[in-house]
């Protein structure tokens, strides 16, 4: 008989939380092998390969969505897909190598040598151009073009100071948010921040109950989205959009 995991036990290995553990079960991305009597989960050593590969994926900014449908293909093969990833971080070890090297030149031009012979385009060695450009398309593909629109222009219509203050905003509003994460997302106090956060929203454009839930389904599908929130604390994201969910079910009521 194989060894088994409990879903703590995997969370310490992999150092990602058991609520995303519980949410990657939900969606079908990462079942465990078993489940007690009592319903606990209990996890196999082909899991922790298949959660090794989720990892790696999101690593590589693909979304839940896409990984699991390259993990379900019949002939996803964990070897040949080892040596793709492997390829790819030695290509995004490279450009982080030269973007430490692009800052460390601009400091020293900044603060060392202002004499020194770095042309301007050299400030942006490193930067991948076509993933902002991928974002952008993006952007214009999947939204709705007014409110995409709707957005820039109320973006372009502001200082940059107001810009500042707008993202500082922002900012406090989710810190709030990780610190109130045992509370539950229909806590009041969860709550009262979540209604900062959809006015924060609208200094953008106007967000309904059903635009706002589907904000929320996209900090947990989109990586770069999800990245972001886990910054300010592991599986903020997750939290965000079950709270963000409530919050257009019982409060925006489209």
């Amino acid at each position: 008989m194989s060894k088994q995991y409990s879903v703590k036990q995997v969370a310490d290995l992999s150092g990602i939380t058991v609520r995303t553990l519980h949410h990657y079960d939900k969606i079908g991305l990462l079942k465990p092998a078993k489940r007690s009597q009592k319903k606990y989960r209990y996890y196999d050593e082909d899991n922790l390969l298949r959660l090794q590969q989720i990892l790696f994926y999101r690593e590589l900014d693909f979304s839940l969505e896409q990984t699991r449908a390259i993990l379900d293909d019949p002939v996803f093969d964990f070897v040949k897909a080892l040596q793709t990833h492997r390829e790819s971080l030695l290509q995004r070890h490279k450009r982080m190598k030269q973007l430490i090297q692009t800052v460390d030149q601009t400091l020293e031009k900044i603060e060392g040598d202002r004499t020194m012979a770095l042309k301007d385009k050299d400030l942006y060695k490193g930067f991948d151009q076509e993933k902002i450009d991928r974002w952008n398309k993006e952007v214009d593909e999947k939204y709705d073009p007014e409110k995409v629109a709707e957005s820039r222009r109320n973006i372009g219509k502001m200082s940059k100071d107001q810009f500042k203050d707008i993202q500082k905003q922002g900012d406090v509003i989710t810190e709030a948010l990780g610190q109130l994460m045992d509370k539950g997302a229909d806590a009041p106090e969860v709550q009262e921040q979540i209604k900062l956060h959809h006015a924060w929203i609208e200094n953008f454009y106007v967000c309904p109950a059903e635009m706002y839930k589907g904000l929320g389904q996209l900090y947990i599908e989109n990586p770069e989205f999800t990245a972001f929130y886990e910054k300010f604390k592991p599986d903020l994201a997750a939290f965000m959009c079950e709270a963000m969910g409530y919050f257009a079910d019982n409060v925006l009521k489209d």
